[in-house]
């Protein structure tokens, strides 16, 4: 029963996770053929450096 109160006392969500690993995928999906693994790995790693403008 405590474990269920605690949900409410600390509500975590999984969304910004599956943000990045739907990130990923796309890359995943359009690196096809890449020969250069590590450059793979540099832009999953560069993914939370990138600053987005808001427009509206």
């Amino acid at each position: 029963m405590e474990g269920l109160l605690t949900c409410y006392d600390h509500p975590t969500s999984s969304g910004p996770m599956e943000g990045t690993n739907n990130k990923i995928k796309t890359m995943k999906r359009q690196a096809y053929g890449y020969r250069d693994m590590e450059f793979f790995e540099l832009k999953i790693l560069s993914i939370h450096e990138a600053k987005y403008a808001l427009v509206g």
